[in-house]
């Protein structure tokens, strides 16, 4: 059995946010061998907020790990419905339901992450036989700990310093780590590909490899507006955009800043006209927000499915012939770029190596 500081170096050895979860459930596992530790995270769609348990391990081997872009969120419990997980994220400490007398078996609950300024939610859920003696609650606390503080640092690295989101480097992180090798390694469909990482190639099912989408945005005429109204005006407009994004697409779809006006979304989605449904939205909420010293501002967006021989280069490629199509065509559109290939307006290009030139 691993000892507690072998456990810390495991998690302060990641360089991924998403191992974090598992590392943090295992560790407890290994350490306590309680009978079950659930680490579970607030989601959101259009103002509404469930539970998912990113991971879920037990002490007789078995467990899930999900991925938050492949989740069916309307099947998720809302999170008013589990009442000791809520009260834990409002009384931010310890919360304890023991369901069989005071020294029978219980669950324990203790918030992920600290203070109600954190853009993250999320509870750490024990189940044990008994009361967590000082002891045992100590390590959990000392864990929790330095998971806060491993991803608070790699959330630092992976952020735009202007809008908070993610940067161009996690999506390259995402694609590599997550995408990709999901779709080489065929994973149950309720699984993430961080699942490949605790299961051994025997208990993984195949299946057709997943729906992943990128699109590209651009601000349209974002020069003019940077030259009309100065530095300061243009950095709110981007700031703004970012919350308009935030506010349209799911929590668990990732979003990134490219670099200038330009950003992108990475999502998992069954069909194609749902992604042009989302996108649509997004540009509808653009063209009807009041930009404050600005006024009206849209913006053009191109999409594109994820195969499994793309590159994050090639990928992005194709969004900015979408996206460059959308402005040649009169701006404030989106385009599907295999739809436009469907219909003829531009063939496939061939791509392009994996190395930026930019």
């Amino acid at each position: 059995m691993a000892t507690l500081t072998e456990h810390i170096i495991k998690l302060t050895d990641h360089r991924d946010r998403e191992l974090l979860d598992l590392t943090l459930a295992k560790a407890l596992i290994d350490l306590l061998r309680m009978d079950r530790v659930v680490v579970a995270r607030v989601v959101s769609e259009e103002g509404v907020r469930r539970w998912l348990d990113v991971a879920s391990l037990d002490v007789r081997g078995g467990g899930k790990v999900v991925d938050p872009l492949r989740v069916d969120f309307q099947m998720l419990p809302k999170v008013a419905d589990e009442r000791d997980r809520l009260r834990c994220l409002e009384e931010g400490g310890l919360v304890e339901y023991a369901w069989a007398g005071e020294d029978g078996p219980r669950i324990s609950y203790l918030p992920l992450f600290a203070g109600s300024a954190d853009e993250d939610e999320g509870v750490v859920e024990i189940h044990s036989g008994s009361p967590l003696s000082e002891g045992h609650l100590q390590v959990v606390e000392d864990l929790i700990h330095v998971f806060r503080n491993m991803y608070k640092l790699l959330a630092y690295s992976d952020r735009d310093a202007l809008t908070g989101l993610l940067n161009r480097k996690a999506l390259d992180d995402t694609f590599y780590s997550a995408v990709l090798e999901e779709m080489d390694h065929g994973l149950e469909g309720e699984t993430a590909v961080l699942e490949s990482q605790v299961l051994p190639v025997s208990e993984r099912r195949h299946r057709v490899p997943p729906n992943y989408w990128l699109g590209t945005v651009t601000v349209d005429s974002f020069g003019v507006i940077a030259d009309k109204s100065g530095h300061l005006i243009a950095e709110e407009v981007l700031l703004l955009v970012a919350r308009i994004l935030n506010n349209t697409f799911r929590t668990y779809d990732r979003i990134y800043r490219l670099g200038g006006e330009e950003f992108a979304v990475l999502m998992h989605c069954p069909e194609e006209a749902l992604v042009l449904a989302a996108f649509e939205r997004f540009r509808a909420n653009m063209e009807k927000f009041n930009f404050p010293q600005v006024g009206r501002v849209t913006a053009c967006a191109g999409f594109t499915r994820v195969t499994a021989e793309d590159s994050p280069n090639t990928t992005l490629e194709r969004c900015e012939r979408a996206v460059d199509y959308a402005q040649r065509s009169g701006r404030n559109q989106v385009h599907s770029h295999d739809d436009l290939v469907r219909r003829g307006l531009f063939g496939e290009t061939a791509k392009v190596g994996a190395v930026d030139l930019f």
